[in-house]
């Protein structure tokens, strides 16, 4: 990937490294040693004279993962030259583990990347729980990664819930702990960290709902823990459920729960532009 800027200012290329195109110390440095930044075409260091109106081009291509790539389908939401955000299905994990090198989100998307013929790696800035379903964001590179982990970030969610709460609109205000090892499943507790989720109703049926939901804060499993939490469980979820809504989903052979990331809106790390990007998934 080549990341490239027009100086309006003369300077060391350095400073337009670090300021303009705001890359790290460490990877400026990792660039110099391989010859990949240039100056209207030309190899440079870091301490070359830049005159208004040169071209600074940084190659930011990454050498390729260790798991294989994969070439089943994959959902595109938005594309450019430093993002890709796709739409994850359900019963899928995000990335790799040392017990499971495929069948993952990171291997489609690699199958995809060569597929199209871009030398970009799998950077995810946002993630899912391996049964959630909807709109991942992924950084082609890890500069774009480090920008974008440091941009604000308004995600929605959709999820049909057994009842409904007792108001349309509202604030979950509850802190989230988690369970005593071995377990990975949280519970809230005084003692938790602060965990804030918004949610509106969309939809009322006669035994569920459909509810918007905003992660204020973003604790791990903290909307499934949340929507059980004031009596709403989410349809299919396995874990954080009650007899009733257990029940209910087993009625509609729900197999994982009804939970779909669903927008995300922030603003672009290199055209500042303001995307809000919706899934084609719904609960």
């Amino acid at each position: 990937m080549e990341l490239k800027h027009i100086a309006t200012r003369s300077g060391r290329l350095s400073s337009f490294l670090r300021d303009e195109m705001g890359l790290s110390s460490g990877l400026m440095n990792r660039l110099k040693w391989k010859n990949r930044i240039f100056v209207n075409g030309q190899p440079h260091h870091n301490d070359y004279f830049v005159s208004a109106g040169d071209e600074i081009t940084a190659l930011l291509d990454e050498e390729t993962p260790c798991y294989p790539p994969e070439f089943a389908e994959v959902s595109v939401i938005y594309e450019d030259a430093h993002l890709l955000a796709v739409d994850k299905p359900a019963g899928m994990l995000i990335h790799p583990s040392r017990s499971r090198i495929d069948g993952t989100l990171a291997n489609r998307v690699l199958g995809y990347y060569q597929k199209s013929g871009q030398k970009s790696a799998f950077h995810p800035v946002t993630r899912l729980d391996r049964d959630t379903f909807g709109i991942v964001l992924i950084a082609k590179n890890a500069h774009i990664h480090r920008l974008l982990s440091e941009t604000a970030m308004q995600k929605t969610y959709h999820a049909l819930v057994y009842g409904a709460p007792p108001q349309d609109t509202g604030v979950i205000n509850a802190p989230i702990d988690r369970q005593p090892l071995p377990s990975l499943l949280r519970f809230v507790s005084d003692s938790g960290k602060a965990s804030v989720t918004e949610y509106s109703v969309l939809e009322k049926h006669m035994q569920y709902s459909k509810l918007s939901l905003t992660p204020v804060t973003g604790r791990t499993h903290q909307l499934r823990v949340h929507c059980q939490y004031i009596g709403c469980p989410i349809l299919g979820d396995p874990q954080y459920n009650s007899e009733f809504s257990r029940e209910y989903s087993q009625q509609l052979g729900l197999q994982s729960q009804l939970l779909c990331a669903k927008t995300l809106m922030f603003t672009h790390p290199i055209t500042k532009e303001t995307l809000c990007l919706e899934s084609k998934l719904d609960v």
